[in-house]
């Protein structure tokens, strides 16, 4: 996987978007909470889908890694990511992004295959303290990778994790 910007030790940037729960996601309210962001393509990616319920089905070995929150970031309007988490039966918060603001923050959009105009497929761990303790942006070229099983995504941060700061 390659490691976009900000990277780890980067103050992670403002994200306040809303959310397939109704609410608003504010990542700022979240600090003293370690946050895992996953931004993904969307609603034409079934592999992106199936990588929500493969995380939601071992949750706990994100617990044991110290992760608090998950939530997906995809560049849908509200509307259509609500019709399609209840259509997939999926429980983790999936965020709005339209205007692209967090996936320009992130940079994650410079990842995928359909061009800048949808994130690919990328992690970013946010630590207690509002800094990037973590990231992989595995949907760049040439691979343009959609799914990581989650025992490779999970042994993934644990490695960037070693030595990093608890």
């Amino acid at each position: 996987f390659q490691v976009g910007q900000p990277g780890v030790g980067q103050a992670a940037p403002e994200i306040k978007l809303p959310s397939s729960d109704g609410t608003t996601f504010d990542l700022a309210a979240l600090k003293g909470q370690a946050v895992l962001l996953y931004f993904q393509e969307g609603v034409g990616c079934q592999p992106c889908w199936d990588q929500i319920k493969d995380i939601e089905a071992h949750r706990d070995r994100f617990t044991t890694l110290g992760v608090d929150k998950i939530v997906s970031i995809t560049t849908q309007t509200p509307d259509v990511i609500k019709q399609k988490v209840q259509l997939e039966g999926i429980t983790t918060p999936v965020l709005s992004d339209p205007n692209l603001d967090a996936s320009h923050a992130y940079q994650t959009n410079l990842y995928g295959m359909m061009g800048t105009s949808m994130d690919g497929h990328s992690f970013v761990l946010v630590g207690k303290d509002g800094t990037i303790t973590w990231r992989a942006d595995y949907g760049g070229a040439p691979k343009y990778t959609m799914y990581v099983p989650v025992p490779n995504l999970s042994a993934d941060i644990r490695a960037g994790l070693k030595g990093a700061p608890a």
